[in-house]
């Protein structure tokens, strides 16, 4: 039996409309479960559309198996500390944060732990360099010969670069003395400056603390969970010299004195769920218990350590980690819960009803040989355009809108206009068709507006046909034509997007590598 109000008819896409209007009418934070990160990045953008104005924060899970030997990407550490910063700062007016399942289900540092450890650092302004550093590598910031990613910081002579998460460009600190004489952003990949900047808001970059106190935090509370350390322990060995080690955040509640949940920092406002989010936590909270028990098992079974193995893992309790089912629960119920649903309302179900249905898929006329798509897609437009309906067409690139505008104009669709945002859409008349950038994977329909998707006309989305094998001799000249962030397919792990090449170490020799994500 479900404990949650079901809010049926809100496909996705239209569910975006739903939830930045619940926002915007609350005035206060609006949090949403994604059951993934697809759905998560999906949603995001989908609210940024329809209302350009409203803040969304999107706290994704750690990028790691639950146990790891390995610490969440900085990528992945910077949106969730961003996130948690500006929640532990205090939003104020209407927001949506979107956290995922698995971030949902994890417990966090406490806000006053993220709300205190901020460094403002203004153009103009007296800090000393020593004290600057200090900060960052107290909170998570890694020292690096020149910055590339989220995280990092490099300093020569009196300039100070640093990529602080939330930001999408590094910053530059010129000093003269103790005093900051610009700000500056720049390209990490060509290390010149592109803007100028007043400020500069420094928060933990690492849901870790590296500092005296927290240091010791750990290696009391390591001591009591699993005994005296009677033999080499990388893990405690590195935190006890103040030292990052590769998944220490698997220890995260023997650094703080508590933790607290998403929950806590959204406060008491309200909270709607994914369709099959309810599943989607009881496999996380399966995969949790599974992974513990065979750390478990394994820690048990094992004779010691053996000279050139990886050292004994020791796990926490889940319940230390991890919301139970229970604590789940108990959270959702405590605040004004609905659970979205795509489908129709069930009759006395006593359903709320959004009003929306999913768009009409044109498969049938894409296989029919004596059928053009784009005849069927231009009499359905006028059909919705003869019952009052906005119509909108909602493509996954500016190219395809392009497109996409370009061959429904040849098949008699007019007016047609390629449209930057949902403000531009309701200016229009309502008799004109809208193109949009917005990756939707399915329409929808309400009373007076019709979204078709890209998908909807032309099926799936296609790659590239694998091209002919070409000799490994070939290899560096043929990535020579790769641009970075372009998407590849790889023969065996399938769609990644390339980084740029890197040179790594195997068998005693270096090797130019693709690096794949």
């Amino acid at each position: 039996m479900n404990r949650y109000s079901i809010l049926a008819g809100a496909p996705e896409g239209f569910d975006a409309l739903v939830i930045a209007s619940r926002a915007r009418k609350a005035g206060a934070v609006h949090l949403h479960v994604a059951r993934d990160e697809p759905r998560l990045s999906a949603l995001a953008e989908a609210i940024r559309f329809f209302d350009a104005s409203l803040p969304v924060l999107t706290l994704p899970g750690w990028d790691c198996l639950p146990y790891d030997r390995v610490s969440p990407k900085p990528e992945i550490v910077a949106q969730r500390m961003a996130a948690l910063s500006a929640l532990a700062g205090g939003v104020k007016g209407p927001c949506v944060v979107i956290a995922t399942v698995s971030a949902a289900l994890q417990r966090v540092p406490p806000r006053v732990a993220i709300a205190d450890a901020h460094l403002r650092v203004a153009k103009g302004g007296r800090l000393r360099t020593d004290e600057l550093l200090a900060f960052l590598a107290r909170n998570g910031f890694s020292r690096v010969g020149a910055v590339v990613e989220p995280g990092d910081f490099a300093v020569r002579g009196g300039i100070v670069d640093v990529f602080a998460p939330g930001e999408t460009l590094p910053v530059r600190l010129d000093f003269f003395g103790d005093t900051v004489e610009s700000i500056r952003r720049f390209e990490p990949e060509s290390q010149t400056s592109v803007a100028e900047a007043e400020l500069l808001v420094l928060s933990p970059f690492n849901e870790v603390p590296i500092d005296q106190t927290s240091v010791q935090r750990f290696r009391a509370g390591y001591v009591a969970t699993f005994g005296a350390v009677l033999e080499e322990d990388p893990l405690y060995e590195a935190v006890s010299a103040q030292r990052k080690h590769p998944g220490m955040e698997h220890w995260l509640p023997l650094f703080h004195e508590r933790l607290e949940t998403v929950f806590d920092y959204v406060g008491s406002g309200g909270v709607t769920l994914d369709h099959q989010v309810e599943e989607a936590v009881a496999s996380r909270i399966a995969l949790v218990a599974d992974y513990h028990d065979a750390r478990v098992v394994a820690r048990e079974t094992s004779k010691g350590v053996i000279k050139g193995m990886a050292s004994p893992y020791k796990p926490l309790k889940p319940d230390l980690l991890y919301l139970t089912e229970k604590e789940w629960h108990l959270a959702l119920e405590a605040r004004a819960t609905q659970q979205v649903s795509p489908f129709k309302p069930v009759e006395l179900s006593g359903h709320t009803d959004a009003g929306a249905v999913k768009g009409r898929d044109f498969a049938p006329e894409r296989v029919a040989a004596s059928k053009n798509v784009f005849d069927s897609v231009s009499a359905a437009i006028k059909g919705l355009i003869d019952q009052k309906k906005r119509v909108v067409v909602a493509c996954w690139t500016a190219g395809s809108a392009d497109r996409m505008g370009g061959v429904l104009a040849d098949h008699g669709v007019s007016p047609i206009t390629v449209a930057a945002s949902w403000e531009d859409v309701q200016k229009l008349h309502p008799a004109a068709v809208a193109v949009v950038v917005l990756g939707l994977e399915a329409g929808f329909e309400t009373q007076d507006l019709a979204v078709m998707s890209e998908q909807d006309i032309l099926g799936d989305r296609l790659v590239r046909r694998q091209g002919q094998k070409r000799r490994s001799t070939n290899f560096i000249v043929e990535a020579a034509a790769l641009s970075l962030n372009d998407l590849v397919v790889h023969v065996d792990h399938g769609i990644g997007r390339y980084l740029g090449l890197k040179t790594i170490e195997a068998a005693g020799a270096p090797h130019d590598c693709l690096e794949l994500q």
